[in-house]
């Protein structure tokens, strides 16, 4: 019998990659669409699919979406993405697209804990849980994965939102967060550091000086996470995290903040196998996603 295939979606505010997989964590086949208006970039996402549907048995898709989302199953919004600040996505019942165009079962939850999830069986986190992935790119978001699942409460953990030290006098940058202004994504999110610079923050050298801004608040803003959540690996993605001398310079801020009170040999001896980049790249979301559809 032919290995059973799973579909994923990881919703993006400026693309959405779409795959075919096995559940070992193998693509057979993916696509990269750009986000447009809901209906349109749906429909294209269905086309995608419609040949594994229709040909292949595909029965099942997970979704790791942007957010806010609704993905309390017993919610009327339900499949939602809800308050986002990306135009024309304000309250769009995604799952409820996707299943007018094909009858599949869905799962739907953050695109962080879909790459959290992706990492934890196939990547960095295997093996180590708890686990904390966070995405530091256009937008900041947390998945947090406890005994194999990621963590869900009230409504999805929002760690981008969390308020962090902001000294007005080295940074006096408002922020960039449209409903907190300088919290954590609002000061050191890829869009911060655009608006800061006026030009794309991966066209400036290692040397200027709002990357210690930067490392700073990925500090703080981490430190915290270890000492509420005490994952026992933390994965940074995200485009900005593609700047790969940031890590030196998070992992001994981590330190310094830490102070010594966290007296774990994760922190003490090997902070550089404890904060680390995904191994699963930029597959890590669009795996965790079909990793959302697999049964278990």
């Amino acid at each position: 019998m032919d290995k059973p295939i799973y579909g994923g979606i990881e919703t993006g505010g400026t693309k959405f990659i779409c795959a075919v997989g096995n559940a070992d964590g193998t693509l057979i086949e993916n696509i990269r669409i750009p986000t447009e208006d809901p209906e349109k970039t749906i429909e294209i996402v269905a086309d995608f699919f419609k040949p594994f549907y229709i040909n292949a048995g595909l029965r099942r898709i997970g979704i790791g979406s942007f957010g806010p989302i609704d993905s309390e199953i017993n919610s009327a919004t339900y499949g939602y993405i809800t308050s986002t600040p990306k135009p024309g996505w304000q309250n769009v019942n995604i799952v409820g697209l996707i299943r007018s165009r094909l009858d599949v079962d869905i799962v739907f939850d953050t695109d962080v804990n879909a790459a959290a999830l992706g990492e934890s069986l196939w990547g960095a986190s295997r093996n180590l849980d708890p686990s904390l992935y966070i995405t530091i790119g256009t937008g900041i978001g947390g998945g947090y994965i406890k005994d194999g699942r990621p963590l869900r409460g009230m409504a999805n953990p929002e760690m981008g939102h969390m308020s962090i030290p902001h000294d007005w006098s080295k940074d006096p940058f408002k922020g960039a967060c449209s409903f907190h202004g300088d919290c954590f994504e609002g000061l050191a999110s890829g869009r911060s550091l655009n608006e800061r610079l006026g030009k794309p923050a991966e066209t400036i050298g290692q040397d200027h000086p709002i990357w210690e801004l930067e490392i700073n608040y990925i500090g703080h803003a981490i430190a915290n996470l270890v000492l509420i959540l005490s994952p026992r690996i933390i994965i940074l993605g995200g485009g900005v995290m593609k700047t790969k001398f940031l890590f030196t310079g998070i992992r001994r801020r981590v330190e310094e903040i830490l102070n010594q009170y966290v007296q774990t040999n994760e922190i003490i001896k090997n902070i550089e196998q404890y904060i680390v980049p995904p191994s699963l790249g930029d597959n890590a979301g669009v795996l965790g996603s079909i990793a959302l559809a697999i049964p278990g």
